[in-house]
């Protein structure tokens, strides 16, 4: 089977609490920039059974988004959607990069 390196896909999507926000700065290019922390807590299904499921997610978001999670109060839980990279060039620790959120 052939892959075509453009179809493959990198999306995330979690039902998380959040915990833990840095106080919003900017880039040099004038982009915000927001640093957070996700708690998932739930029950997954694995082979037929249920398995609990606690951890903490690191996430940053950019842009709007970054802006928009000044509103959203520390133990929301929200529907997060974005991807995973690594934390700089050269790093193998991902992040959870936050490309938007429904609150709720």
């Amino acid at each position: 089977m052939t892959t075509n390196p453009n179809s493959q896909a990198n999306h995330l999507q979690l039902v998380a609490a959040l915990v833990a926000r840095s106080a919003l700065r900017y880039t040099p290019a004038g982009l915000a920039v927001c640093e957070l922390d996700l708690l998932l807590n739930g029950v997954q299904d694995e082979a037929g059974t249920p398995r609990t499921v606690q951890f903490t997610v690191q996430a940053v978001a950019l842009g709007v988004v970054a802006l928009q999670l000044e509103a959203v109060p520390l133990g929301a839980t929200c529907n997060w959607f974005g991807f995973l990279a690594s934390r700089s060039r050269g790093s193998k620790t991902l992040i959870f990069h936050v490309s938007g959120f429904v609150s709720g």
